[in-house]
């Protein structure tokens, strides 16, 4: 990718690299360690996409007004390329605006605003969405950084979830299409306490609607951990390729269509309406927390 395409931020001993392709974060480094995976054509081509307009399938494509329109799996703002509104040292904020390529599979004016910031040992991410048309607008947004599994130099084996609150031993089914069952499947989720294995993702993503956390840490044996706190988003997501070397810690402010959905966008369960005029803001931060010193055998 060309030099001219890509933010390069700075604070302390972290850094970060932003394209403005698709406004995604290419790299995120504190104290020279890489905390986000690659990507890999061959595994999963993306790195840390956004969504909008989107979370999620559609069934069939989005229907606004009777009207369908072809909107695919996490919206379209992963394809596009934002403009640099402002920048500093250790911030960015990018741009999008509608255009005849969204307007053909959303039927909306809007302004999309990614804003990065860097911390010595976090990262901030917000998306801001504008209603700049006449009419309510539906929308939903999310984050969806793949994360090097394992990243602090431990086993892949023995890695967790640790979220703040206990929650339920069940996730929804993912039926044929990436749209939400009725059904749940199980999870051997003991209190707050998750193991990963490649099996749980056997079935596809862990989506965790509504759930009583506001953070959550994916844990290595050592104690290092990559915590997501989700303020603005209300939903979390976990999700990598069976045998694969990232996962993904997703927030999200709405998911896939119901099975069975035939409504309208504006009435798909978990999306936002935007009056017109309005702007609303969304934003959660990734934070790298250290493995606990080791303990001194003493004299």
């Amino acid at each position: 990718m060309s030099e001219t395409n890509v933010i390069r931020l700075s604070h302390g001993g972290a850094s970060a690299e932003i394209a403005l392709a698709g406004a995604e974060a290419l790299s995120w480094r504190v104290d020279g360690r890489d905390l986000l995976w690659p990507g890999d054509p061959a595994v999963w081509s993306q790195i840390s996409p956004i969504l909008f307009p989107v979370v999620g399938w559609t069934r069939d494509g989005a229907r606004v007004d009777g009207r369908q329109y072809a909107l695919g799996l996490h919206g379209f703002a992963a394809g596009q390329t934002f403009a640099v509104e402002t920048r500093s040292d250790r911030a960015a904020r990018l741009t999008l605006s509608d255009n005849e390529a969204t307007r053909a599979v959303y039927p909306f004016a809007f302004g999309l605003t990614i804003d990065y910031r860097l911390g010595e040992s976090a990262l901030e991410i917000a998306i801001e969405v504008e209603n700049k048309g006449a009419s309510p607008m539906p929308y939903a947004c999310g984050l969806h950084p793949g994360f090097r599994w394992p990243f602090a130099g431990g086993p892949r084996e023995g890695c967790e979830i640790q979220f703040e609150k206990p929650e339920r031993p069940e996730v929804p089914v993912l039926a044929p299409g990436g749209l939400i069952a009725s059904q749940t499947r199980p999870i051997a989720i003991d209190g707050a306490v998750l193991k990963l294995t490649d099996e749980l993702f056997a079935k596809d993503a862990l989506c965790f609607i509504d759930p009583a956390s506001r953070s959550l840490r994916f844990v290595e044996p050592n104690g290092a951990a990559i915590e997501l706190t989700l303020g603005g988003f209300a939903h979390a997501a976990l999700w990598m390729r069976p045998g694969a070397p990232f996962l993904c810690l997703e927030a999200w402010t709405g998911y896939s269509d119901p099975e069975g959905f035939t409504g309208e966008l504006k009435d798909k369960p978990g999306m936002r309406l935007l009056g017109a005029g309005e702007t609303a803001r969304h934003s959660a931060t990734y934070s790298f927390i250290e493995a606990p010193a080791s303990r001194g055998t003493g004299a």
